[in-house]
């Protein structure tokens, strides 16, 4: 692959970065601050925020150009440093109206949904008049295998009744999410790759219940949050149904791929925002006579980082490359690497800078203990590591044999 951004692609990295140092790095710790003594309450300038954004052209960013007149006419490769740009601030993205699992969501309905489907919830959702949530996950079952997923969606007459419990419904407790793209089986007894199927179910329809927001190693992550929530015999128009009875996991491979370049670029974002963080610290503190900075085992660090992070970005490009030439079944195996890698990755240069930093990376006083949370959250999000190491060793001993 070609290495060198497109035009287009650097002069929209321009303008990304201009827009967050003028607009989203002056507001953060503000940001912060609200956010925390207001539970599930939006930062009261967030929708002139997102007013800015699509007055500036930055709107929507993520859709990639085979989505026609959806999308902006960026292909994954494009995208991909802008996501990385949006992910030096965790809540940034959603300015742009580029925030999980909203983009997943309108990826879904873009590609799957029908007419009425996206003029009732792909419309609003492109028009950031209103947020989303994704519930596959559920507490009983182990749900790095989709297979075991419970959630029962039968067909009853003009009507689909769906009964189960979800958790882990990332942007669930957010006040603006309106409508659930939910996962659950139609068919037990089919093949096991088609016993499942996707839903629309409104936030608001009788028989679903918030049962408490999620905690991730003691953040709520408000406004979004993470959610239990229990669906008792809920009941939507059969019209609901995403494609047809047992297209699920068809609809899940098609979100995961560009959703995960989308999110190893926003962690790659945090990692050099938390690398640039330990820079600018180590110059500025003194223990034992001289500056941190001329430690020999902090330039080690920083090289370190600098390295891995380099690394984990040619990868990732590498992958969304891939998925732009040759599409998601070809880009498979890179996708899983990079779901292995850079999570892992983001842990390692966050807690180098954490380290760094002393008692101030571990307070709100820095972006740093939330950059760690969310690389290692994303490590089970999305397919826990070991699914991902399986299936590639499992691909890679699978090629040798045939030859």
């Amino acid at each position: 692959m070609n290495f060198e951004y497109t035009e287009k692609s650097k002069a929209l990295q321009q303008r990304v970065d201009e827009f967050m140092q003028k607009y989203i790095f002056p507001i953060e710790k503000e940001y912060a601050e609200f956010t925390e003594n207001n539970l599930w309450q939006h930062y009261p300038g967030l929708e002139g925020l997102k007013d800015l954004a699509k007055e500036a052209g930055l709107w929507n960013l993520f859709l990639p150009e085979e989505y026609g007149a959806f999308s902006p006419g960026l292909t994954n490769l494009e995208y991909a440093p802008l996501a990385e740009l949006m992910g030096r601030v965790l809540w940034s993205s959603q300015v742009f109206n580029c925030s999980a699992p909203d983009t997943g969501n309108m990826e879904v309905l873009a590609k799957y949904g029908s007419p009425e489907q996206q003029e009732k919830w792909l419309k609003p959702l492109m028009e950031g008049k209103i947020r989303s949530a994704f519930l596959m996950t559920e507490p009983g079952v182990a749900s790095s295998d989709a297979t075991n997923i419970e959630t029962s969606i039968v067909r009853d007459g003009d009507e689909y009744v769906i009964n189960g419990r979800k958790w882990w419904s990332t942007g669930a407790m957010n006040p603006s999410t309106k409508v659930y793209i939910v996962m659950g089986k139609t068919d037990p007894e089919a093949p096991r790759h088609v016993q499942q199927s996707m839903i629309i179910v409104p936030a608001d329809a009788p028989g679903v219940k918030l049962i408490r927001p999620l905690q991730v190693f003691g953040a709520v992550e408000s406004p979004e949050g993470h959610a239990e929530i229990e669906l008792n015999n809920v009941r939507v128009p059969a019209d609901n149904l995403l494609v047809g009875e047992g297209k699920g996991f068809q609809i899940a491979q098609g979100r995961l791929g560009p959703g995960r370049i989308h999110h190893c670029m926003r962690l790659i974002g945090a990692a050099q925002r938390a690398l640039d963080l330990m820079c600018e610290r180590v110059v500025t503190r003194e223990t034992f006579g001289k500056k941190i900075a001329e430690y020999s085992s902090i330039r080690q660090d920083i090289a370190r980082s600098r390295c891995e992070i380099e690394q984990a970005r040619l990868l990732t490009l590498a992958a969304a490359d891939k998925i732009d030439r040759f599409g998601i079944k070809v880009a498979k195996d890179l996708i899983s690497m990079i779901k292995i890698v850079v999570p892992q990755m983001t842990c390692e240069v966050v807690d180098r800078a954490i380290q760094a930093h002393g008692g101030m990376g571990v307070c709100q006083d820095t972006p740093l203990a939330l950059f760690w949370i969310y690389g290692r959250s994303v490590r089970i999000a999305d397919g826990p590591d070991e699914v991902h190491m399986y299936q590639l060793g499992r691909n890679m001993i699978k090629e040798k044999m045939m030859k």
